[in-house]
């Protein structure tokens, strides 16, 4: 599959027939990069994705060296597993902000959405495995009067 056109799913009506038959016409683009943004907790991704050996960095590191925990690394790579392009795409990420775990949780967001642009077959895969949904838990923050969001200073009755 070359990913330096972009497809465009339209519909042609068969004169014998009341349904729709899908079919691909070619459009090519300006760009070979396939660009997707995720976003988790503060952390945020941008995320290039192109034709290529598979070839995965995460800010210009070997995403081995990068995440060195087990789950980060799979986490990154899950959407790619789930669509079994894995090995055929180049991933070069820049993130920034927050820690592993939510960088890595931005990192698999933003590779599941310019899968999805790369070709829109790729949707309901990545959204039975909750690669598409945004996470909106942030951490809550801190109020007046109280040492932390939840947690109150001691209280003396006396």
């Amino acid at each position: 599959m070359d990913l330096s056109i972009r497809i465009k799913r339209k519909t042609q009506r068969s004169s014998t027939s009341t349904s729709e038959v899908p079919f691909v016409s070619v459009e090519a683009t300006k760009s070979k990069w396939i660009w997707g943004t995720g976003r988790r907790k503060t952390a945020v991704a941008r995320v290039r994705v192109a034709e290529g050996s598979g070839l995965f960095q995460v800010n210009e590191k070997s995403v081995d060296d990068y995440f060195t925990e087990v789950k980060h690394r799979n986490d990154a790579f899950a959407p790619l597993y789930a669509t079994g392009m894995m090995g055929k795409l180049d991933v070069h990420v820049k993130v920034h902000g927050g820690g592993f775990s939510g960088q890595a949780g931005a990192v698999m967001l933003g590779v599941a959405r310019a899968l999805k642009q790369i070709n829109s077959e790729f949707d309901p895969v990545l959204r039975d495995g909750r690669f598409l949904t945004r996470d909106g838990r942030m951490k809550e923050r801190k109020k007046y009067g109280q040492k932390g969001a939840r947690k109150r200073f001691q209280f003396s009755k006396r």
